[in-house]
């Protein structure tokens, strides 16, 4: 083979790579901690376990041992998917690639020392930190609502117990009752979510309660697949459903756990269930750790490294990343991303350019899946936009059909993808 210019750049890239691992190595296997085991870090977890075949020494903090997946969850409520069926143990990664899983919280991150405190005592070092901790709430967000009143009106944003206890007022509901969401302003975690949430609680109450109401209560001018939930609202759950916009109070909201009541811009409603989802920010591991601006945590498009410190990355909906939209599929996304670039720079193996692609599908009622997504690029300023897609209004039931079909086979995928 003659060696042209191109041929001797490739051969000396893979010579300096040949050199440059074994430097690494030597000091010991490079340690990475990641820092929660969501669609972020525990797909984070696994690619850089599997493909490093074990040069890496990975270290998972997660402290729940069982994970309850926060996409499909709406799906529960509406009787569409048992509970059970979106818990994920975390035990495939620990046997099948060696992932030291340790549950238990990150209380805080010292990045002069490199090492992630434990709620249990000690001290876990690190050459590299992925945090993918989710989202958590503002205070004060919603005006007579913090966490103690939770039980009473729950958020069911993080998926588990809340959403089994959303379910269980649902149907506790008397005859003709009310079920009040206050829906988040923007930026938050899924932004179809809670319209697709509106349509399970529809989808239930249609067989359970059907002379119920539900209210709407929302800070935002428009939100994802507007057309598209209206539409099927309309088809469906004709006269069931109300949405109150800012231009109609929707921004000015006050609820009172005790009373069960929801007061919009001076009007008090009597509600009988009551699902409040406030603003939201980064988990709060990422602030303990110095990197977050304003409420989340910029990063590095290329990598998903964090703007103020080269040895961590974020991951998902912690991350303030451009484009994308908070979701599931971006994590796992976002997480091959950085598993490649982690694994690069600790062990000198290639890094191809970061790719990004998220699709977000939802359920309006049986059968009838539609859908929104995107590809994206890595650019100096962020993750940006190359192109998208999003499901037609007046589609045919074959075509709504055929995209619920399509939303179940990505749940498999995707959870395969997270745990093996």
């Amino acid at each position: 083979m003659s060696l042209n210019r191109r041929t001797f750049m490739a051969a000396a890239s893979a010579a300096v790579t040949a050199l440059s691992a074994p430097m690494v190595l030597a000091q010991g296997r490079p340690r990475v901690v990641i820092v929660g085991g969501g669609a972020g870090g525990a797909t984070a977890a696994r690619y850089i376990a599997k493909d490093s075949d074990g040069a890496i020494d990975v270290t998972l903090i997660e402290p729940s041992r069982q994970y309850y997946t926060c996409f499909f969850s709406n799906l529960y409520l509406g009787g569409f998917r048992e509970m059970n069926s979106l818990g994920h143990s975390y035990g495939g990664l620990a046997a099948d690639y060696g992932i030291n899983v340790v549950h238990d919280w990150a209380t805080g991150v010292d990045r002069e020392a490199k090492t992630v405190a434990l709620a249990g005592g000690g001290a876990v070092p690190y050459d590299r930190l992925i945090l993918s901790p989710g989202i958590d709430f503002i205070e004060g967000s919603v005006a007579g609502w913090d966490l103690s009143s939770q039980n009473a009106m729950p958020h069911a944003y993080k998926a588990g117990s809340q959403t089994e206890l959303l379910k269980a007022q649902i149907m506790a509901m008397p005859e003709g009752g009310t079920f009040a969401m206050v829906a988040p302003p923007n930026p938050y975690r899924c932004p179809p979510g809670p319209y697709e949430r509106v349509s399970m609680v529809a989808h239930l109450l249609k067989n359970t309660n059907p002379t119920a109401k539900i209210l709407i209560v929302d800070p935002k001018e428009k939100f994802s697949k507007q057309a598209l939930f209206e539409e099927g609202w309309a088809k469906h759950y004709d006269g069931m459903i109300e949405r109150v916009g800012p231009d109609f109070g929707g921004d000015n909201v006050t609820v009172d756990a005790n009373a069960m009541t929801v007061d919009i811009d001076g009007e008090v409603t009597k509600v009988d269930a009551c699902n409040v989802i406030p603003a939201m920010k980064a988990g709060h591991i990422a602030e303990m750790a110095g990197i977050t601006e304003g409420n989340w945590a910029p990063v590095n498009a290329a990598d998903m490294s964090s703007k103020m410190d080269e040895n961590i990355h974020v991951l998902g909906d912690a991350c303030a990343q451009g484009d994308m939209p908070k979701s599931g599929f971006s994590a796992n996304s976002q997480a091959k991303v950085c598993a490649n670039a982690v694994r690069g720079a600790l062990t000198g193996s290639t890094v191809f350019p970061a790719r990004f692609a998220n699709t977000c599908w939802s359920l309006i009622d049986t059968d009838d899946g539609v859908k929104v997504g995107a590809t994206y690029e890595a650019t100096d300023e962020k993750i940006a936009k190359v192109d998208g897609f999003i499901s037609a209004t007046g589609e045919t039931s074959e075509v709504r059909a055929a995209t619920y079909r399509e939303s179940v086979g990505w749940y498999d995928g995707i959870t395969s993808d997270m745990f093996g």
